[in-house]
């Protein structure tokens, strides 16, 4: 049976998500607005359910204005401001976590002209593609520093702001440990803010690895969903899956680290600033935190 970057590191991602408490979504006769990548369904039912007392009206002339301002050249500060706020119109809900939406989907493509930008996993927060996760299967050398290259390349390209603006912070991961010896690093999972010129990649690091508290979640049902959706079927049970499963698995450390729901609730309050670095330029800095 061969084993790939799917298989190995993928498809259990997407597991373990699941067990975070983020449904998977099929793209398999899904609509979403394809100038965006926002599931406007899901968008439009949090948005009313996380403001029940605001009218139609109110709702439709704030969406058009926040995601209006993704066409801005802030890096999207406007729109950063607009989902930390917790006052008027709400995009998350930080005082009640189970009244936002969590999902996450593969292979979900933004297309602008001839260009075309597919993540392997995106994180979709209220129908909001607001985090990304790239993986690559180990002892691949050369995954990371590439993977590095196509980011900046993408974050550039002007057809991708959108995109750029809406982002979060994204996730990169080749199933390994840290290598401590290298002063370039070519292994391990690693995250970065978004940024209009170079992202810079950052180690994360927890002072004490326990999943004990963290309320995994356990669902079989879904697994053998998501293993049919991506045509794998066939892995379950094998030895190698069980072990790229396993909570304790460089990829899967790194997901609970940052997207715990609760912690993921913490870095988009505290995590994330950004600075004006000149009249004409935002960029993100990156903080890296320790827990």
């Amino acid at each position: 049976m061969a084993f790939n970057e799917n298989s190995r590191v993928k498809i259990p991602a997407l597991i373990h998500l699941e067990k975070l408490g983020y449904e998977y979504l099929s793209l398999k006769g899904a609509n979403w607005d394809k100038d965006s990548n926002i599931f406007t369904n899901i968008f439009d039912s949090s948005l009313k359910r996380i403001n029940p007392e605001a009218t139609d009206e109110e709702l439709s002339s704030f969406t058009k204005r926040v995601l209006g301002s993704l066409e801005n050249d802030d890096l999207g500060k406007v729109f950063f401001e607009a989902l930390i706020s917790k006052s008027g119109i709400k995009l998350f809900d930080f005082d009640d976590l189970d009244n936002n939406s969590f999902n996450c989907v593969t292979e979900l493509e933004f297309t602008k002209g001839l260009d075309s930008f597919r993540p392997d996993i995106t994180i979709l927060i209220n129908g909001l593609p607001l985090v990304f996760i790239e993986v690559k299967k180990p002892n691949n050398k050369e995954g990371i520093l590439a993977e590095r290259s196509r980011i900046n390349s993408r974050f550039a390209n002007k057809n991708f702001k959108k995109i750029v603006n809406l982002t979060q912070f994204i996730i990169y991961s080749n199933n390994m440990e840290y290598d401590e010896e290298n002063l370039t690093p070519i292994q391990g999972a690693f995250y970065s803010t978004t940024s209009y010129t170079k992202a810079s990649f950052n180690c994360f690091r927890e002072e004490q690895i326990t999943f004990e508290d963290q309320k995994l979640y356990s669902g079989e049902a879904h697994e053998d969903f998501i293993l049919k959706d991506n045509n794998l079927v066939s892995i379950k049970g094998t030895p190698e899956f069980q072990t790229n499963t396993s909570p304790l698995t460089p990829t899967n450390r790194i997901l609970t680290s940052m997207l715990l729901r609760e912690r993921l609730a913490f870095i988009l309050q505290y995590g994330i600033a950004i600075s004006n670095l000149s009249r004409r330029f935002f960029d993100r800095h990156n903080i890296i935190l320790y827990v």
